[in-house]
């Protein structure tokens, strides 16, 4: 079996890079594509997109972005899909709207609310002090039912779907930052720096459970992987125009 290529022997593939210093040939040999996410695209959908206009056929992602989450989707063609686990075991950044007095089943903005509660006994200190002592380090956390994690063999969703009681077994997770960006209650502006497998969802959830109230992930960007960064990512309608540079 071949040896993944080092991370660092990797081009990448952004909106800053010149096409005319870029083979064409080299996203077959292997490169790291930044692409910036639309909401409402699945993750699947933008791999789709860019395996339609590059050379090779392999084409896969460092890491799943709902469809309602904008932001940073790291893609890998031709031989750098080997590299995909050394890019999603990297920190992630994300930048979270949370909005309290309210809960939802997915634990975002996809359902209806099924739950409500007070909000307005919450303060800036309370989330700041809640914060520091329940969302730092490592912690357990519980993944919501709405998500991609499989058990005996079948995503979650499809058994929430069904209306199935699933018992879920909550996991070790690692945050290594949070910062308050913004508090216009009864929403806030959360910037979280966490490792593989966090679910921000479940972060929105448990906190306002955490502040006597309810809440729910009312918007998310994926800022950062690694020292990969949104800022250098291409949207679709630059990406398109990159490519057709090669057409003559």
């Amino acid at each position: 079996m071949a040896k993944a290529i080092p991370l660092s022997e990797l081009p990448v593939v952004d909106r800053h890079t010149d096409p005319k210093k870029f083979p064409k040939e080299k996203f077959t040999s292997g490169a790291v594509v930044l692409m910036n996410k639309p909401i409402e695209w699945s993750s699947f959908h933008l791999v789709k997109f860019v395996r339609y206009r590059v050379p090779p056929k392999k084409v896969g992602h460092a890491g799943t972005l709902d469809p309602l989450a904008t932001g940073l989707l790291v893609l890998c063609t031709g031989k750098a899909t080997k590299t995909i686990e050394q890019i999603q075991s990297q920190p992630k950044e994300y930048v979270a709207k949370i909005t309290f007095g309210a809960s939802t089943p997915s634990y975002d903005a996809a359902l209806e609310p099924d739950e409500t509660a007070p909000w307005q006994h919450i303060t800036h200190e309370k989330i700041e002090e809640t914060l520091a002592a329940e969302f730092n380090g490592e912690i357990m956390q519980k993944p919501p039912i709405y998500s991609a994690i499989s058990i005996k063999g079948e995503r979650l969703y499809k058994k929430a779907r069904r209306g199935e009681n699933v018992e879920i077994v909550p996991r070790p997770v690692q945050i290594y930052e949070t910062e308050l960006l913004d508090v216009s209650l009864p929403e806030i502006t959360l910037r979280v720096k966490c490792g593989k497998g966090t679910y921000i969802r479940s972060i929105a959830h448990d906190l306002g459970l955490a502040l006597e109230s309810r809440a729910y992930m009312s918007g998310l960007e994926r800022t950062a992987i690694g020292s990969f960064s949104v800022e250098n990512a291409f949207t679709t309608e630059e990406f398109d125009l990159f490519m057709k540079t090669y057409i003559d």
